[in-house]
């Protein structure tokens, strides 16, 4: 994802001051620019989110369950607003985030597609004017490199839907091939079926919403945020 993001920065009106990535990765020293594809940007790879934060407006996280913690304190400490959109996210770190909160705008988003954060909120708007009669599955499915299942958005389309109804929801998995991602909501009784869903093709959508959310979120207080608030998006009433 790191690569997206530079290569869709300019286009979202947003300048790099410093890409990270780990000490272990090939990329470190590497031109950021030159590594994502595009023109040279002079800005190095480099292993040290501590110096980057030192320039920084806002940070994008799409590292890894294990760093995620780290990073967030790490943003809290430098007063730096913080996107995270790093899935699979460790037990527990709910009272991070929470604390983080307190210091800096902080967003966290499991999906940053603009669809998908549409997607939700029908799935909500579905889940309080359908009866109990109706039954929930969630169907995804993405790339066999996908390590998390059910995936984060998936859990959060379900997390949607447990907002506003009782019972359960069902998901269902696929892993295959390259799909950047797919997702289904499925609403079951006898006789009908409504079906809400979202097929991603390029997974630019997600850089390119991430970004997006940065620079609302550069202008925000401390506190927690959604890609509904980035939209503008009103509860469901």
């Amino acid at each position: 994802m790191g690569r997206a993001l530079v290569a869709n920065a300019a286009a979202c009106s947003v300048e790099a001051s410093a890409v990270v990535a780990s000490a272990r990765s090939a990329a470190v020293g590497q031109d950021a620019g030159e590594m994502a594809g595009v023109r040279r940007i002079g800005v190095p790879v480099t292993s040290n989110l501590g110096a980057a934060l030192a320039g920084a407006q806002a940070v994008i996280d799409f590292s890894s369950p294990q760093a995620a913690r780290d990073h967030v304190d790490q943003c809290a400490l430098a007063r730096v607003p913080l996107v995270l959109g790093t899935t699979g996210l460790p037990e527990g770190i709910e009272a991070d985030l929470a604390r983080a909160a307190q210091r800096i705008p902080l967003l966290v988003a499991p999906n940053t597609s603009l669809g998908v954060t549409l997607l939700l909120d029908l799935v909500r708007r579905a889940a309080a004017a359908l009866p109990d009669e109706f039954d929930v599955s969630v169907v995804e499915a993405h790339h066999r490199a996908k390590k998390d299942a059910p995936s984060g958005t998936a859990l959060a389309l379900g997390r949607a839907v447990s907002a506003e109804r009782q019972g359960t929801v069902d998901y269902a998995v696929v892993r295959g091939g390259d799909l950047v991602g797919e997702h289904t909501v499925r609403f079951l009784a006898s006789g009908e079926e409504l079906s809400l869903g979202h097929r991603a093709t390029d997974r630019a959508i997600f850089a390119r919403g991430a970004l997006r959310a940065a620079v609302w979120l550069a202008a925000q207080r401390p506190g927690q945020y959604t890609m509904r608030d980035v939209l503008g998006i009103k509860s469901v009433s």
